[in-house]
């Protein structure tokens, strides 16, 4: 099987989308969801623009934004089981997805060759 990070990151996203879903809203959960939301789905925009990227430099950028990215996911992970731990089996799965795409692409930054 080929690895394809691209359709990895948007996977990602979409099964933040899909638990973000299932979250009863209300002033706090409402705030959480958003920021995870924007930070989980930037991490597969993000990667996808460094697949078009006009130069390396333009392209380390990108991965550097993902991977900042990914450790905000983490972030707002964590705060949503805080404020509603009815989906805590799900939210540490994708914490852990998020783990490892932040390994990931702290890797492709580190390979400056």
């Amino acid at each position: 099987m080929k690895y394809d990070l691209e359709e990895r990151t948007a996977k990602f996203s979409e099964d933040i989308i899909e638990l973000c879903k299932k979250f009863r809203m209300n002033a706090i959960t409402t705030v959480i969801i958003t920021q995870l939301i924007k930070a989980a789905t930037s991490v597969g925009a993000n990667y996808a623009e460094a697949n078009g990227a006009s130069s390396r430099k333009d392209f380390m950028n990108k991965i550097f934004i993902c991977k900042k990215e990914a450790r905000e996911t983490k972030y707002w992970l964590r705060m949503l089981m805080k404020a509603d731990s009815s989906f805590e089996d799900e939210c540490k799965r994708l914490w852990q997805e998020a783990q490892e795409l932040t390994l990931i692409f702290s890797k492709i930054s580190n390979n400056k060759d």
